[in-house]
């Protein structure tokens, strides 16, 4: 994890993340590990404190598969969120690992199959915390 970017998460949605994952309702799953793991190293700010290019819990944000070129708009949610369109949970590797990103910043992740993505965050299109929203 040395060569992990360094990510920035909000004390609101640490304290919910912490919170889901210590109701052991998601214990089983793969992708514990590896969040708790994130917010482990992650800097942790005052929502009000949050810089506007950060991915955050409920953010919309633009990527770029950085092998293919193909851009993708993502949302990343809580686990009971998932399922809708461009939705991704923060349980799921590529969730766990855009959290706290900054725009700029690439992540790189197995996929099944054991090829592995590089994404690119090009820009966070809506960040709640940027618009005053921190009880969502």
């Amino acid at each position: 994890m040395s060569n992990a970017p360094a990510i920035v998460v909000s004390s609101l949605d640490l304290q919910r993340l912490n919170d889901l994952l210590d109701s052991g309702k998601y214990a089983d799953l793969p992708g514990v590990d590896a969040l708790r793991a994130e917010l482990d190293r992650a800097k942790v700010v005052e929502p009000g404190d949050m810089p506007a290019d950060v991915v955050t819990m409920n953010s919309i944000v633009r990527c770029v598969d950085e092998a293919s070129g193909a851009t993708h708009e993502l949302t990343l949610v809580y686990p009971h969120a998932s399922g809708a369109a461009g939705s991704v949970s923060v349980l799921a590797p590529v969730g766990s690992a855009l959290l706290g990103l900054s725009v700029g910043q690439s992540i790189a992740w197995q996929v099944p199959g054991g090829r592995t993505l590089k994404l690119k965050v090009l820009e966070v299109v809506r960040q709640p915390e940027a618009m005053g929203e921190y009880h969502r």
